[in-house]
């Protein structure tokens, strides 16, 4: 006796295009499953079982898988309540070859497998697969096929000024294909443009609009629901009054052509309401917010190679930008190697490292030697040419230098222009200067001159530099000595004065007590009691955060644990100067 056949349990999908017809008693859909209905009962006696639970995705295309039927299918086939999927025929699964690879791994990962019935194929072997493959493709250039000659139908339509379809705008009503003026909305529109013209601001005219409780176009969609009828926002606005439908035309990929509706604003208003909008542009203060402060913007890197790309927070309405690491600044947890760098700091200490190389006549005159060598005769008149020509570097490279430091006020773009990479480590900054570009500026670049093969493409200048913890922010310095000179450091400045301050107050009885002082700080009796021994600092150290010559090491936030400071100046400075 044979063995009984394993049970395969089959599921029909079905779909359509367009919901055109799906409303009749016998339609396309129903075709469909008639069709895999029968091919299933003739594979009875492989044990081939039909699911009673349809799968019917009607005016759905074929060229995405955001189908109902077909995710809810998905998730029976994740549930591993499917062994076959029929359909009728294979472009109605999809008509993409890139979601059949999609499903594909679906299907196989779950081991279903699918049948389209006037297709006969075996995906089992070689062949079978480029057969499949072989229809997907064409049913992919159908499609694409399909698309274009709508795309096609639908410029050369609207070339001859036809309405495509689509919510018609406010003022106009859709009778027979064509836009047919809307009397009443028609003076909504006209009363925009009128009151736009007045105002010479869209934020005005919504106030205006909001308050005569005007709104913007109601539409009923197919399914019933109303769309519009609301407040008109000041982006709908600006649409509407750069619309110029309203004028008679149809626009089309940035082309207008005349259209056949007739027009609702005069071409002389339409004009005028155009040149007020684009007098109106955005200000002074818009176009310069749109321009990036960041001046080594593409240009910086981190020592393992990583742009560091600009960055800014807000705290209490002020803005404090920084050059990241892009990974860190992807995910910080992930890189925590990343570099943070002020970016005030990073842009300061690079146009000084530049500008301080082109203030000296002995850099600038073996730069001018590099980038344009003189002749090897040795004449008179050679080396008078030469002499001229350094001389000219020379004042170049100070006038670029003065350049360099009106950069960071009017972002000019001089920087980069001479600059092409910033090599940025927690111990060094690498400033990498391109040779043309220096040449260029120094009046040296000659097309018949021939560089020596050997000479790099760029002009290296190394600056040593630190990274130093000052409370919650980290500064980056010139210099790893720990007696530079450098500039006075503001917050130390600020906690001396104001703690001498307090002291004066406290001993001229100006201040009752300490608590009155900290009531009228609005801190802590506690904390003015640490802070105002900064005003007992020894004259040595007084005079070094003055002068800016104190340690590398003497930080805000080192003076703040060590206070409160004893008296004793010997100790101030063994505590702070260690």
């Amino acid at each position: 006796m044979a063995d009984r056949p394993l049970t395969r349990r089959c599921v029909i999908y079905t779909r359509k295009s367009s919901d055109e017809g799906l409303d009749q008693a016998y339609n396309s859909l129903d075709a469909q499953r008639d069709a895999c209905s029968a091919y299933v009962a003739s594979q009875k006696h492989e044990g081939w079982v039909l699911v009673n639970k349809t799968y019917d995705d009607g005016g759905f295309s074929g060229g995405s898988l955001q189908r109902p039927a077909l995710q809810a299918l998905l998730e029976d086939l994740a549930k591993g309540l499917v062994d076959i999927i029929v359909v009728y025929k294979i472009d109605r699964l999809t008509r993409s070859l890139a979601d059949f690879a999609k499903l594909t791994e679906v299907l196989d990962k779950q081991r279903v497998s699918f049948v389209a019935v006037t297709q006969q194929f075996n995906t089992s072997t070689s062949m079978g697969r480029l057969t499949l493959n072989v229809l997907l493709s064409f049913a992919q250039f159908e499609r694409e096929v399909s698309g274009e000659r709508i795309r096609d139908k639908i410029a050369a339509s609207k070339q001859r000024g036809m309405w495509m379809g689509g919510h018609p705008p406010l003022g106009y009503d859709v009778k027979d294909r064509k836009l047919i003026i809307n009397e009443h909305e028609a003076e909504t529109v006209r009363h925009i443009y009128s009151q736009y013209l007045k105002l010479k601001s869209v934020r005005l005219l919504k106030q205006n609009l909001d308050q005569a409780q005007l709104r913007s176009k109601a539409n009923v969609w197919k399914n019933g629901t109303l769309h519009g009828g609301n407040p008109f926002s000041r982006g709908a606005l600006s649409h509407l009054l750069n619309n110029r439908i309203y004028r008679g035309m149809i626009s089309h990929k940035g082309k207008s052509y005349k259209g056949e509706h007739e027009p609702i604003i005069s071409d002389d208003l339409f004009d005028r309401v155009q040149e007020a909008l684009s007098a109106q542009g955005p200000g002074e203060h818009a176009r310069a917010k749109r321009a990036s402060p960041a001046l080594l913007k593409g240009l910086a890197f981190d020592a393992a190679g990583n742009r560091l790309q600009p960055t800014h927070c807000s705290k209490k309405g002020s803005k404090y930008r920084y050059y990241v690491s892009a990974p860190t600044l992807r995910n910080a947890s992930a890189s925590p190697e990343g570099l943070r760098v002020p970016a005030a700091d990073l842009e300061r200490i690079v146009i000084s490292g530049v500008g301080g190389r082109l203030r000296d006549p002995n850099w600038v005159s073996t730069l001018a030697a590099d980038l344009h060598p003189s002749a090897a005769d040795g004449s008179d008149h050679q080396l008078e040419m030469k002499a001229s020509a350094h001389q000219a570097a020379i004042a170049s490279a100070a006038a670029l230098a003065t350049q360099l430091d009106e950069q960071a006020t009017n972002n000019s773009g001089i920087l980069k222009s001479i600059i092409s990479r910033v090599d940025v480590s927690k111990s060094a900054i690498m400033i990498r200067l391109g040779k043309a570009p220096m040449a260029r500026q120094f009046g040296m670049e000659h097309a018949g001159t021939p560089q020596p093969s050997y000479t790099p493409e760029t002009i290296d200048i190394s600056v040593t530099g630190q990274f130093l913890r000052c409370g919650k922010q980290v500064r980056l310095v010139l210099g790893n000595d720990n007696n530079g000179h450098s500039e006075p450091d503001q917050k130390l400045l600020h906690d001396v004065l104001r703690a001498r301050r307090w002291f004066q107050d406290l001993s001229t009885g100006r201040v009752a007590s300490i608590a009155e002082l900290a009531r009228r700080e609005k801190c802590s009796a506690s904390y003015v009691s640490l802070k105002i021994s900064l005003a007992f600092l020894s004259p040595e150290i007084l005079e070094s955060i003055i002068a800016g010559t104190r340690p590398r090491s003497l930080t805000p936030e080192k003076l703040k644990k060590a206070c409160p400071l004893p008296i004793d100046w010997d100790e101030q400075r063994a505590i702070l100067f260690d």
